[in-house]
């Protein structure tokens, strides 16, 4: 989990910003400071504003919703943090015409997370701003990778007693602007970069240093794989789901499907009800609804 000092309002408004790429006025205020006055986090904005830290564009087909998002001084400056350090992401927006054209898929993502951030500070469950990462990087060889929507950390239970659990998911937001079948395809990549051992030029694998899955130098286990969906009704999200255990059963004979929890929702459900609700399918078997913290394996 990351720390960031709470006294300093101006550095984490940034630094969300910064992390998340855009957000709106309403989804700073309940990101950062849900409990004062939103008129307190349009006076923090305005000012970054003021020394070139962050801007701002309109979307008139939004009600005229303003978006923020970090400037190129203020990407550097955010950068230098040490909460920061490869903590940006990997295609950072500081242009107002490439914000308006990515408007719609950021800000999508950006409220995902605070469907995970609002559900945590009702359950009492640990889920800062910062642990929500956008787009990290995760090398599959041959000059590709998985590159999640984000990439979420998340303690479950009481943690204050050390009796929680450190669940960590790859996050990626639908918006049914792709295919189910490309959607699907993602989970191909997913395998790969399960199994995918890097190889290191005149250096061979030893019994003192064996060759190790990359995924195993960030993580304990490998993260849960959450897909959100957003755009269609009741029956686009039967199709992506249906498409996601078609391609799930073509990752045969390997036990990736098996081994890490694949989960689907709608955002609406998540919205209204919350993450932690019962809400998530399995991918494998999508006809049971289970809780995203409680299926599959346990995370330390």
């Amino acid at each position: 989990m990351i720390g960031v000092d709470a006294g300093s309002g101006d550095l984490l408004a940034l630094a969300v910003l910064t992390q998340y790429r855009m957000a709106t006025t309403e989804q700073m205020h309940r990101v950062i400071a849900p409990s004062a006055r939103i008129e307190q986090t349009r006076r923090r904005l305005a000012r970054l504003r003021e020394e070139g830290l962050v801007d701002r564009i309109t979307l008139p087909q939004a009600g005229r919703t303003r978006v923020w998002f970090p400037t190129a001084y203020g990407v550097q400056l955010a950068s230098e943090w040490p909460e920061m350090r490869g903590r940006r992401p990997s295609r950072t927006v500081s242009d107002p015409t490439a914000v308006r054209l990515k408007a719609g898929h950021t800000l999508t993502v950006t409220e995902t997370a605070l469907a995970f951030l609002e559900d945590a500070r009702r359950r009492g469950d640990m889920c800062r701003p910062l642990d929500w990462i956008p787009e990290v990087h995760h090398p599959i060889g041959s000059g590709e990778a998985v590159i999640p929507d984000a990439l979420l950390y998340y303690r479950h239970g009481p943690s204050a007693s050390g009796n929680g659990s450190m669940l960590r998911a790859f996050v990626e937001v639908d918006r049914a602007t792709m295919g189910p079948e490309r959607l699907a395809a993602k989970l191909t990549a997913y395998e790969r970069l399960h199994r995918y051992v890097p190889v290191v030029p005149g250096r061979r694998p030893t019994f003192q240093e064996p060759a190790v899955e990359e995924w195993r130098r960030r993580y304990p286990l490998f993260p849960r794989l959450l897909f959100v969906l957003d755009g269609t009704g009741a029956t686009g999200i039967e199709n992506r789901i249906r498409a996601l255990r078609a391609g799930a059963g073509l990752l045969a004979p390997s036990h990736f499907p098996y081994d890490v929890p694949i989960l689907a929702a709608p955002l609406a459900d998540l919205l209204q009800h919350g993450p932690s609700a019962p809400v998530w399918r399995p991918v494998h078997e999508p006809g049971r609804r289970v809780r995203w913290t409680g299926s599959g394996h346990r995370q330390t």
